[in-house]
């Protein structure tokens, strides 16, 4: 049976409330021998490697031999499946929070991270301005903080060009977008080239005249949560993946593991809650 304890082993497991938001789009193995190992046990290898940042190698041996969980890393992302399972779910949450699962606007930012030995020369970069060699994640959000696309490049490519294959891939994926909003660092001819090219307005969030010290922009709020929130998973604090759309893959998975805590809570304490209830 497809089924593991109720009692998660590691806080990265999914409840069997959780697993049923997955388990419908998740492949069964086609014809030939049963699989040797469970679906759920596969999906939440991925996740304790997301949320840990342990390598594929250093897999706790109560989960299934690495390289098969690797491989099925591999096949699903490159089969559609895990981009199937992040879409259902993001649009599960916009239901649940009464909104269109096809969202209208968006916000559009970057993040550098540094790249680990593993990433190789042709596809990590310098960026100057954060002074950090690796790779840049552009990403589009909703108005809630949920995950539209990402796009993994070099983390010397600028802001507004990463927009502009980002943008298209957000038009593509989303083609309800039709307004996204921006920091000043895309301002200029991509403001242009996205209401021409991808039919969407490009609205650039400035600070008010005279700041001198931070202040929370609107929107702009809203996407800088996101970034947060990927980088508490530990595999996403610098990348680790010799392929960039293995890293996208990965940012997609945290947050499939985030919507399905936020559809499926975990019962027990939250953190923020005391010990003992006054």
């Amino acid at each position: 049976m497809d089924v593991s304890s109720s009692t998660p082993r590691y806080p990265s497991d999914l409840t069997d409330a959780q697993w049923e938001l997955i388990a419908p789009m998740v492949p069964v193995k086609p014809g030939g021998r049963p699989a040797r190992h469970s679906r759920r046990r596969i999906v939440e290898a991925i996740l304790y490697v997301n949320r840990t940042g342990c390598s594929w190698r250093q897999l706790p041996h109560d989960f299934p031999p690495w390289d098969t969980v690797y491989w099925y890393f591999q096949r699903w992302n490159a089969e559609g499946t895990t981009d199937r399972v992040h879409d259902a779910l993001r649009d599960a949450v916009r239901d649940g929070d009464g909104r269109d699962p096809m969202a209208s606007a968006g916000i559009v930012d970057s993040q550098s991270v540094k790249g680990a030995d593993t990433v190789g020369r042709d596809s990590r970069g310098y960026d100057a301005g954060k002074k950090v060699n690796g790779r840049k994640r552009h990403v589009v959000t909703d108005t809630i903080g949920l995950l539209v696309v990402v796009l993994v490049t070099t983390a010397g490519l600028q802001d507004r060009d990463g927009a502009r294959p980002v943008l298209a891939r957000a038009k593509t994926a989303m083609p309800s977008i039709a307004l996204v909003w921006a920091d000043g660092g895309y301002a200029g001819k991509l403001v242009a080239w996205a209401q021409q090219h991808c039919r969407i307005l490009v609205d650039i969030v400035r600070p008010p005249k005279g700041q001198h010290t931070f202040e929370v922009l609107p929107r702009r709020w809203v996407v800088e949560r996101t970034l947060s929130w990927l980088v508490r998973c530990r595999r996403l604090g610098r990348d680790y993946e010799r392929l960039p759309e293995h890293s996208e893959a990965m940012i997609k998975w945290a947050m499939i593991g985030l919507m399905t805590r936020r559809l499926a809570p975990a019962p027990g304490r939250r953190p923020w809650q005391p010990h003992h209830p006054r």
